[in-house]
This record gives structure tokens, sequence and C-alpha cells, in this order.
């Protein structure tokens, strides 16, 4: 009923930018927190950042300042702005929103497709 759709990955050079968005369709009534997660070839699916709905925010720490998180309700949508890019950073990346369909029902987490980010030498 609820489905995310990321956007905005590919191929970068090591320094180099890329802004992934992910927008939430279907049936909406209100949106908690949004974030974005990770997983690179063996490893586990870990976290990016996440944004609360009244604005709160953290990073993991390989971020380093070099992502910036942020939101727009009106059309349902969170991107991540990646600045900086290294080698290290090649993972597909997964949107996550959890998402409230009524008034009467409670908050489910949605996950997007994963998008491939791969960040040359």
């Amino acid at each position: 009923q609820v489905q995310l759709v990321e956007s905005g990955g590919g191929l970068v050079q090591a320094g180099g930018s890329l802004r992934l968005s992910c927008a939430a369709s279907g049936t909406i009534f209100h949106i908690n927190n949004m974030g974005w997660y990770r997983q690179a070839p063996g490893k586990q699916r870990g976290l990016v950042a996440t944004i609360t709905n009244d604005g709160r925010i953290n990073y993991a720490d390989f971020v380093e300042g070099r992502f910036t998180i942020s939101r727009d309700n009106a059309k349902n949508t969170v991107y991540l702005q990646m600045n900086s890019l290294k080698p290290e950073d090649t993972a597909v990346y997964y949107c996550n929103q959890e998402i409230r369909r009524g008034v009467i029902s409670g908050y489910f987490e949605v996950w997007g497709q994963g998008i491939l980010v791969t960040v040359s030498s």
C-alpha cells in the first residue's frame, strides 16, 4: 500500500558528491522518523543518518560531517546529500520511513528498494 522510491545513486569518483532522494507514495496520514541505511558486501545493514519529525538528526560516526540529511514533509521525501565521498562509502543505500496510514492506525516501517552508490578511487 505504501511504497518508497529511491533515486540519485550512481558512480562517482572519490571526493565527489551525490544526492539521494526517497519519496513515499500511497495512503499516508503521517510520517514520523525517516532515515538512511547502507549495506556493503559481506556486512550488516547499518545506520547512516536519521531525522525525526521535529528535526532531530543523528549521524553515524563515519559521516564525519560529510553528509546532510533533510526532509520535505509536503513531498513525503527524505534526502541525503553526500559530499567528499570515499571508496569505503560504496554500498547499497536504503531509505526507511515510519508511516502511519490513518488516525486509528499505528506506525509501521517501510523500506526503499535500495540504490547503489559506487565511489571509485
